[in-house]
């Protein structure tokens, strides 16, 4: 193994990430609401000694539904279906700020982490789209409102799960103490957006706290990710983009007295994977042929805030402006790259019907690993997102010929590290600011 260990995470869409792969015939579109196909899922991806497996999640139904197969399972509810089959693999969900309260989350994430053993994982969200504040009754926030919601948020969440110190279930039968409840503390929040007074209903997760994974890529997700976050989601195009982002991250951790193996990047690649080249190209030919512009302009709309008819499939991308209250990071990249390569419509929708802006690579299984290998030794990444094009089958192919290639080279785990989340990302576990608190009285008052 390398000085670095590589970390992959399975980022798993209904049957796959491309557009078109329900109309592919190695899929089943009726799966994207069967617990067995995601159970299938995470065990091949446990298979493959994957750190994770990712659920993304929205709160309203994205795109056009007579186009593509969607209309997904709510996360928790499945990452705890997924827990019951395996063992190792870690179970990251997505879960916005923006439409829940505190206290729930905290308990749901706190509840995943027991029933796997310590494998949760929340992936932090604002919600960016008009339509989830549509489904809430409310118009969408700000952009600066959102991340500052999110950051008082984050401070309850982990107060609650602080808020049980480890140690504090005793379990005495004989003398008739369950808990000792010096070591269970209120945590008495009172800021702008929330009240709670605590403690948290549910023991101190295995963890202590789930992993916090982050996936914004504008200036208040940077910062907040810098501050916060243990691994982030990002999209990136081209090497030097990735490392220009890898950098700036990682140059953030300093100010709130992070260090930089604290923060793993893991930028998304979609991997179209043959035995030889030619195999691959013509899979993803397959899959380019099978898109509907209607779908693919629909989804182009709501990244770029602006509609677009078929007649002007042939035609550059218009001049949008970049600055936007939704999804900044995304809209600029779906632009740089329209104007980078000199796009149409066309071509560009077929450049996003793969990936939604994560980067596409058709090959061999050692044209992937080189791939990987170039950004991961190249302080590009700590490790990927990795986002199959088709599922089961792409996730099959990755497992059993990608990990191999990237096991020989030395690149990649051939057992876990540990049985938890944190142990297999090599983050230490930390602990409750309560019992932090303690000893530093305890110590006040010896010296």
């Amino acid at each position: 193994m390398t000085a670095r260990t590589l970390h992959l995470n399975a980022f798993l869409m209904g049957v796959g990430h491309h557009e078109a792969a329900w109309r592919h015939p190695r899929t089943e579109p009726s799966r994207v609401t069967d617990v067995r196909h995601y159970q299938q899922l995470a065990r091949t991806a446990e298979r493959g000694k994957l750190d994770s497996v990712f659920l993304a999640d929205g709160l309203a139904l994205w795109g056009n539904v007579r186009h593509n197969a969607l209309g997904g399972l709510e996360p928790l509810t499945l990452l705890s279906a997924l827990a019951a089959v395996t063992d190792h693999i870690g179970l990251i969900a997505t879960v916005s700020t923006t439409y829940n309260e505190p206290f729930h989350v905290a308990r749901k994430f706190a509840s995943l982490d027991h029933i796997s053993g310590g494998r949760a994982g929340w992936n932090i969200v604002t919600s960016a789209g008009e339509a989830e504040a549509h489904n809430f009754g409310i118009e969408r926030p700000a952009h600066a409102a959102r991340y500052a919601r999110a950051e008082e948020f984050l401070e309850v969440v982990t107060g609650l799960w602080d808020s049980w110190e480890d140690g504090a279930v005793l379990g005495d039968r004989a003398q008739g103490v369950y808990a000792d409840t010096g070591k269970i503390h209120p945590i008495e929040h009172a800021g702008e957006h929330f009240r709670v007074r605590g403690p948290l209903n549910t023991s101190r997760p295995p963890q202590g706290h789930p992993l916090l994974v982050q996936a914004g890529s504008s200036e208040d997700g940077k910062e907040f990710a810098a501050r916060y976050a243990e691994a982030v989601f990002t999209a990136q195009q081209t090497l030097d983009e990735a490392r220009e982002f890898y950098a700036d991250l990682k140059g953030r951790l300093a100010r709130y007295g992070r260090r930089p193996d604290q923060l793993l990047v893991l930028p998304g690649i979609s991997p179209i994977i043959g035995s030889t080249e030619e195999e691959a190209r013509r899979l993803a030919q397959e899959l380019e042929d099978l898109i509907v512009p209607a779908y693919g302009l629909t989804q182009l709309a709501n990244l770029i805030g602006v509609e677009l008819s078929e007649d002007a499939l042939d035609r550059p991308l218009p001049d949008v402006s970049v600055e936007t209250e939704g999804a900044q990071s995304r809209r600029k990249l779906v632009i740089d790259l329209a104007r980078r390569d000199g796009l149409t419509v066309r071509q560009l929708l077929a450049r996003l019907a793969g990936g939604r802006g994560h980067r596409v690579v058709a090959g061999t299984p050692e044209r992937i690993a080189d791939e990987i290998q170039e950004w991961f030794t190249g302080d590009a990444a700590d490790g990927f997102n990795i986002m199959p094009p088709l599922l089961p089958g792409g996730l099959d192919d990755f497992v059993d010929h990608v990990v191999p290639e990237l096991q020989v080279r030395g690149l990649f785990r051939t057992e876990y590290e540990g049985r938890t989340l944190r142990e297999n990302y090599g983050l230490e576990r930390p602990a409750s600011r309560f019992a932090a608190a303690g000893e530093a009285l305890d110590l006040a008052v010896v010296s």
